[in-house]
């Protein structure tokens, strides 16, 4: 009987640490959970405002997009107040150089109005996480779309309208060239280092293209 009893608590002890066991790496589950779910996917930790972080996820969304309105609106102006003064500096300036105003602009003005594209993906590629580089990677590669694409088809619509003289033939093509190469790039699953070489090179290779081209008489 005595043995019995000692057999029965023994068990009930087993039981009950058991349980607790469970329990315990139930828990554990449930944090390391939440803690992927706050950090993001890839381990990267999602940023909020430090004014902001002790609101609730929906308030702190409203907050963000209040914000971002704000400030896309502002952006907005800037561009709108600043573009026209910038186009007559960059002329002037090629004008007083001797230098072709293409190269001028195609030199100083991507270094402007890239800036932020830029500053925002180093900021991010510096994390050196899957995700904070899948951001980096898309912000550029957004970019690139919105310049070569959408304003080359303004561009190139304005031209057809209003039946522009057309004498971008070499500047087009150095586009394509450069839109086609990146987006064989951008297709890759795994990017090296010497990728980014590549396709920094692809900048001044641009420009003597679009020289070499013209040089052979293609206006």
């Amino acid at each position: 009987m005595l043995q019995y009893v000692q057999d029965e608590s023994t068990r009930t002890v087993e039981s009950e640490r058991l349980e607790e066991e469970t329990l315990r790496a139930a828990g554990g589950g449930l944090e390391e959970d939440t803690a992927v779910g706050a950090e993001g996917e890839g381990g990267g930790e999602v940023e909020v405002p430090e004014d902001v972080a002790h609101l609730d996820w929906h308030q702190q969304q409203r907050v963000i997009k209040r914000r971002a309105t704000l400030l896309m609106a502002v952006g907005t102006g800037l561009v709108l107040l600043f573009s026209d003064p910038m186009v007559d500096v960059l002329s002037n300036l090629g004008a007083r150089t001797g230098v072709p105003p293409f190269y001028i602009s195609f030199i100083c003005a991507p270094l402007a109005s890239n800036a932020s594209e830029l500053l925002a993906s180093v900021y991010y590629a510096r994390k050196k996480t899957r995700r904070s580089i899948t951001i980096s990677l898309s912000t550029l590669e957004g970019a690139a779309c919105m310049n070569n694409t959408f304003c080359l088809a303004i561009f190139m619509a304005l031209v057809a309208f209003n039946r522009l003289a057309w004498h971008f033939t070499a500047e087009t093509l150095a586009i394509l060239v450069v839109e086609v190469t990146v987006a064989g790039f951008a297709r890759a699953r795994v990017l090296r280092g010497w990728t980014s070489l590549v396709v920094l090179a692809l900048f001044p290779a641009s420009i003597a293209l679009v020289a070499g081209l013209e040089a052979i008489g293609l206006d």
